[in-house]
């Protein structure tokens, strides 16, 4: 059962169902909160502190949002096998933070296409970034919390209730 705690949190995402709910319980357990664009303004509306990603990138978002995660602050956070010698120089040498908890769900492309949207609103849903971190994140959930599904903000907060502020590895597998 290794306990992984969850310092920094990076949230993005399309459904925004208990959002809110789940990042003020984030914010009350000492998260620090990470986040992109229309969910950075979601939760900033709701008076809640936010570390935009470029802040972290040193780099703003480019091409009308279609890049802003993409990029090696962001995956090294996630990637980095954070016990293993060379990943923790290269972050130090690199200004890498580790992020320990990724909240991303995609745009909704089936739905786009399902309600006969225009071939360029059908293109502009098509994710990049959001599948991106997940697959970085998952590959590395001996580290890091992946949650794609808003029915599991409370399974986390309770997970991390239990267990001082941090997540089990057999959540972070089940997650995944």
């Amino acid at each position: 059962m290794t306990l992984r705690p969850i310092r920094r949190a990076l949230l993005s995402v399309s459904d925004k169902t208990g959002l809110v709910d789940f990042a003020r319980g984030l914010a009350r357990r000492g998260v620090t909160l990470i986040s992109t664009g229309g969910t950075a303004k979601a939760l900033r509306d709701a008076g809640l502190a936010v570390t935009d990603v470029s802040e972290i990138t040193g780099f703003p978002e480019i091409m009308d949002g279609r890049v802003k995660t993409l990029h090696p602050k962001i995956h090294g956070g996630f990637l980095a096998l954070r016990d293993k010698k060379d990943h923790a120089d290269a972050m130090h040498s690199h200004g890498i933070d580790g992020i320990d908890l990724l909240v991303s769900n995609l745009y909704p492309f089936e739905e786009t296409v399902a309600k006969g949207a225009s071939f360029e609103e059908t293109i502009e849903n098509i994710d990049i970034g959001g599948p991106a971190m997940t697959r970085a994140a998952a590959k590395n959930h001996e580290w890091v919390t992946v949650v794609v599904d808003p029915d599991d903000y409370a399974a986390v907060l309770a997970e991390m209730d239990t267990n001082n502020g941090a997540t089990t590895l057999s959540l972070r597998r089940k997650l995944v």
